[in-house]
């Protein structure tokens, strides 16, 4: 686990079981995509992430 994974999931897991109701194998079973499909409101989704930024988050988290 690297220092931008880990609080970034404890986040979610607290939303997961705040919003959700979800226990901690719940949300560790879910994709990101059925999250995101929970999380975000109808409407607000956001675009598909670009080959450029893939690129650019994956320098980053591996620097």
């Amino acid at each position: 686990m690297n220092r931008h994974f880990g609080p970034g999931a404890v986040h979610l897991a607290g939303l997961a079981a705040r919003l959700l109701g979800w226990r901690p194998g719940e949300f560790w079973c879910a994709t990101p995509a059925e999250l995101a499909a929970i999380l975000v409101p109808a409407g607000d989704a956001a675009m598909p992430l670009g080959r450029d930024d893939l690129n650019r988050l994956m320098e980053r988290d591996n620097g």
